[in-house]
């Protein structure tokens, strides 16, 4: 007969808006095991599975810690509590805890201050009075406090005991908390039924979870304008703007807790994180997204039919896998997704770096060195180059009714740091294939992606300069004798970092802060990516300036505010770089 061998979660912590899919193990009739789900529709020997969620109620009130999302909260500041400052921010799970993120919870009261919320000259003086134990003496106990938690009551403990009302929430194997489950725990059932008496047939196995916790909710980063809406002759520019969205999204093949052992392991589990990746993305609403690092399953079965729903297009080029060992659908690659509202889709371009390879070392590399080339050039990196026609009112001024036509360019360059050769290659081999096209069609051209290059580096020199300094040192790593003559590594498409918009800003306080942001020697950000052992910029947006103008950028983050969860990916931001974000406007090309 049917029956259950075992059921456990695999997320220690449900979160909202994060599926909940139980492992169970069923043991069949002939004796073997199977994770297969048994449902009414194809019952097994006369039996199948029923499911039952729960939210289990009881009379005792708790609040989640605004830090700590896993821990009850036994203090409230009460300098939040004098302004608008969302109470869910007041809650702390100890005076420590209070204590160490008080530099980054300040900003709330300075904010709310700014904007006229309540007793300004109070919160004024707690914030610069200098010393954290000022503001302690605002900090009340909830137990003792008059202030009631805006979560609703939870159980005091697991056993079923001291008055728990079980609410029926879910009748299916899987569940999706709601803002009605914050602070109560879960109480999973499933039970072997017989499928011609509806009879439960023996015991149902049960699980509780921990409590629910809020999903954690960054403050929503603004776009910044950067320039008027004429170009550099006063003529009006086009009618219509577009977005670009570049991230690579850290795969979750790569996200394993030995490397980012800082983060919380449900705050680092795929289920949670490509929840908290969708929303982000889908909030900026981008007409273009470009992401990387997406695995293939992934791509599959969730970033495509999920960003279908929202109106995008999808394409996707997987990374080659002669080098990649292990499950082929686990190879991520770079994912290129358009608002179908907005842009129609032209032609697509595959560059795979392991066929360049091939034909470089069978056109300049002797026959006893072939084997040694190949091993060092062949990485399994790609690029994904679409051409798109955008729908909107976006024609160039002095020509009515032309195609406005877009190139877009979404790679991610290998990481090596050894292989600086390698790195300058693929970039070259890309600026190539983009000038062939370049020449075939006059189009406004888009690169973006996770270069895995420092400003400063031969291949940021190469796309924002058109060249490389012969004496560049790292052009001294180059074993195969690929990148000689050095006078080979230009191109001439008139590329600029969308984000060295920045540092053209003017003296508002809002550019000010943007640049304090930036690194005034190379003009990009001080970093796109953040981990413990790393923090630097290895992501752009680069575009051809003579067609195309950047009208405004997605806000960049502080280091600091960062830091008081450690690093990159954390319970806030999904991935260990940050998401690029660009607004642009079509222009009449200028003469060159």
């Amino acid at each position: 007969m049917l029956s259950v061998i075992r059921v456990h979660l695999p997320s220690e912590v449900p979160i909202v808006g994060c599926e909940l899919t139980p492992y169970v193990l069923l043991r069949r009739p002939d004796n073997t095991a199977t994770t297969d789900d048994v449902p009414e529709s194809s019952p097994l020997d006369g039996h199948f599975l029923k499911y039952r969620w729960y939210r289990v109620q009881s009379d005792k009130k708790v609040a989640i810690c605004s830090v700590h999302p896993s821990k009850e909260a036994t203090l409230q500041c009460l300098g939040c509590i004098k302004t608008k400052v969302p109470v869910t921010k007041s809650y702390h799970c100890s005076t420590k805890c209070f204590t160490d993120a008080w530099q980054h919870h300040r900003v709330l009261h300075e904010r709310a201050a700014a904007e006229g919320n309540g007793e300004e000259e109070e919160l004024l003086r707690l914030n610069s009075s200098g010393s954290v134990s000022s503001i302690l003496s605002t900090v009340s106990s909830l137990t003792n406090g008059s202030s009631s938690s805006v979560y609703p009551s939870s159980i005091s403990q697991k056993t079923g005991a001291g008055g728990e009302t079980l609410v029926e929430v879910g009748r299916s194997k899987t569940y999706t908390p709601m803002a009605d489950d914050v602070g109560h725990v879960l109480k999973f059932e499933c039970v072997v039924v017989n499928a011609e008496t509806k009879q439960n047939v023996g015991h149902s196995c049960t699980i509780l979870t921990s409590r629910v916790i809020p999903a954690p909710s960054p403050s929503p980063r603004r776009m910044i304008p950067v320039s008027g809406a004429v170009d550099s002759n006063g003529r009006p520019m086009s009618m219509g703007s577009f977005t670009l969205l570049s991230y690579n999204i850290l795969a979750d093949a790569y996200a394993s807790s030995e490397i980012y052992s800082y983060c919380p392991t449900w705050a680092l589990s795929w289920t949670y994180r490509r929840q908290n990746l969708l929303r982000e993305i889908v909030k900026y609403h981008a007409d273009i997204v470009c992401l990387q690092e997406v695995q293939n399953d992934h791509f599959d079965e969730f970033f495509a039919p999920e960003l279908d729903k929202h109106g995008y297009q999808a394409i996707f080029k997987r990374k080659t896998n002669e080098v990649f060992v292990g499950n082929t659908s686990t190879i991520d690659g770079c994912a290129t997704f358009y608002r179908r509202d907005r842009f129609s889709h032209v032609k697509k371009y595959e560059v795979e770096f392991n066929k360049a390879a091939q034909s470089l070392t069978e056109a300049l590399i002797p026959v006893p060195q072939k084997k040694i080339a190949l091993n060092r050039l062949v990485k399994d990196n790609v690029a994904l180059i679409v051409v798109l026609e955008a729908k909107f009112g976006n024609q160039a001024a002095d020509i009515p009714g032309k195609r406005q036509l877009l190139c877009v360019a979404n790679t991610h360059v290998n990481i090596s740091h050894e292989l600086k050769d390698v790195k300058l290659w693929q970039v070259h081999t890309l600026l190539k294939g983009l000038e062939k096209i370049a020449a075939s069609a006059d189009i406004p051209m888009l690169v973006c992606g996770d270069f895995n290059t420092v400003p400063a580096s031969a291949p940021h020199s190469l796309l924002a300069l058109g060249k490389v300094d012969p004496m560049h040192p790292d052009l001294m790593v180059d074993p195969l004798g690929i990148l000689r003559p050095h006078t080979k590594l230009t191109h001439q498409l008139p590329l600029v970092s969308a984000y060295s918009s920045f540092a053209r800003m003017g003296g508002s306080l809002t550019a000010e802060q943007q640049r304090r942001r930036m690194d005034p020697a190379s003009n990009e950000p001080l970093f796109t990516n953040c981990t413990r052992d790393f923090i630097g910029t290895l992501d752009y947006i680069f575009y051809t300036a003579d067609t195309l103008t950047v009208e405004s950028l997605l806000e960049l983050l502080d280091e600091e505010s960062l830091r008081k969860d450690t690093a990159l990916p954390s319970p806030e931001w999904s991935s260990d770089h940050i998401a690029l974000l660009a607004e642009f406007r079509c222009m009449p090309k200028t003469r060159r």
